[in-house]
C-alpha cells in the first residue's frame, strides 16, 4: 500500500499560501485550500481553466515547496500507454537473447518439434518480461519512485478519452497493471495535479476520483503582485499600466487572450527598453509580446489607441 497520508507538508491553509509564495508564485484561497485538502485527503487534483493562468506553474510550485521531484506527462492527441506507463526495451532483450544464444539452446535442445521448442522457452519468458528490461515512462517512474513526488498531468483534455478512462485506476488506487508482470503499487503516493484548458468535457468518472479546482485569470490586484514579484525592476506606475492594458485586452473578442507569462513577458521586455510610460509608440512596438495574432493585434490598438468617442450629451 502507498504510504504518504502521515507526511504532512502543511499544518494549516496559510502554510501552503506562504509556501507557495516562497516560489514565486501567488495563489489564491481557493487554490491553497484544494492544495491543502489534496494534501490532507490524499486525493488528486483537477485545475481547469484557460490556457496560460499558472496551473502548471501550480505543480512547479507545489514540488519545489515540499521538497518533491517533479514528474511531468505532457498529454497529447493519440497518446497511449506505452508513451506513458511504459515500453519494453526490444533491443536490450535482443542482446540479452545473443549473450544467451548457448543456453537457450540447452533450454530447446530436447524439443523435437517447433511447438516443443515454443513451449520450453515460453516457461522461460520471466527472464526476458522482467524489470531489467521494462522502461519505465512518466506515470511508471512515479509509482516507483522510493521518494514521494508530484505528478503532473498536463492538458489532459488533450488526450483521447480512452486514455483518460485508462487513467482511471492509476487515480483510485495508484497502481498500474502489466500483463508480464502484474500490479505495480505506488511505494510511496503521489500528489498528482491533471491540468485541462476545457478543450473538451472530460469525463464524470475522472472528476469523482479528483479534488476540482478552476483556475481563471486573476483580478488587477492579483496580476500586479504577480507582475511585481517576477519583474521587480518595473517601476510600480508602469507595473500598473501594464496591469489595466491587459486586464481591457481581456475583455476584447481575440483568438488568444493574453496569459499571465505573457503578462510578465511584456514587463519583462519594458525593462529591457527602459520603457518610462505606456505611449502609442511602444504600445506599437510591443504588443506582439502579449499578442501573437495579427489581427489580435490590429484589434488591440484600434481599442487603446482609438477608442470610439463617447456620445455628447444634449
Amino acid at each position: 500500500m502507498a504510504h504518504g497520508y502521515n507526511q504532512l507538508m502543511f499544518k494549516q491553509v496559510s502554510d501552503v499560501t506562504a509556501s507557495l509564495f516562497n516560489q514565486n508564485y501567488i495563489a489564491s484561497d481557493e487554490i491553497s485550500m484544494v492544495t491543502f485538502l489534496a494534501e490532507r485527503m490524499g486525493k488528486p487534483v483537477l485545475a481547469e481553466g484557460p490556457a496560460g493562468v499558472g496551473k502548471t506553474e501550480l505543480a512547479k510550485a507545489w514540488a519545489a515547496a515540499t521538497g518533491r521531484e517533479l514528474i511531468r506527462l505532457q498529454c497529447y492527441e493519440g497518446l497511449d500507454e506505452s508513451k506513458a506507463l511504459y515500453e519494453w526495451e526490444y533491443s536490450k532483450q535482443m542482446l540479452y537473447t545473443q549473450l544467451l544464444r548457448d543456453k537457450v539452446g540447452d533450454v530447446i535442445r530436447s524439443a523435437s518439434t517447433l511447438r516443443a521448442a515454443a513451449d520450453a522457452l515460453g516457461n522461460e519468458e520471466n527472464a526476458f518480461f522482467s524489470m531489467r528490461f521494462l522502461l519505465p515512462r512518466p506515470l511508471l517512474r512515479a509509482l516507483m519512485s522510493d521518494k514521494p513526488v508530484v505528478l503532473l498531468i498536463d492538458e489532459i483534455d488533450r488526450a483521447d478519452a480512452e486514455f483518460e478512462a485508462f487513467l482511471l485506476e492509476i487515480l483510485s488506487d495508484f497502481q498500474a497493471s502489466i500483463p508480464e508482470i502484474g500490479t505495480i503499487k505506488a511505494k510511496q503516493m503521489p500528489m498528482v495535479l491533471l491540468t485541462s484548458n476545457n478543450t473538451r468535457e472530460l469525463s464524470e468518472a475522472l472528476k469523482r476520483r479528483a479534488l476540482y479546482l478552476f483556475v481563471d485569470y486573476p483580478t488587477p490586484e492579483a496580476e500586479l503582485k504577480v507582475v511585481k514579484l517576477r519583474a521587480p525592476e518595473l517601476a510600480p506606475q508602469l507595473a500598473q499600466q501594464v496591469v489595466q492594458v491587459v486586464q481591457r485586452l481581456r475583455q476584447l473578442d481575440l483568438k488568444k487572450l493574453p496569459s499571465v507569462a505573457e503578462t510578465v513577458d511584456w514587463a519583462k521586455a519594458l525593462v529591457a527598453i527602459n520603457a518610462e510610460h505606456l505611449d502609442e509608440k511602444t504600445l506599437n512596438h510591443t504588443l506582439s509580446v502579449i499578442l501573437k495574432h495579427e489581427t489580435d493585434i490590429q484589434r488591440a490598438k484600434r481599442a487603446l489607441l482609438n477608442p470610439p468617442s463617447k456620445p455628447r450629451t444634449q
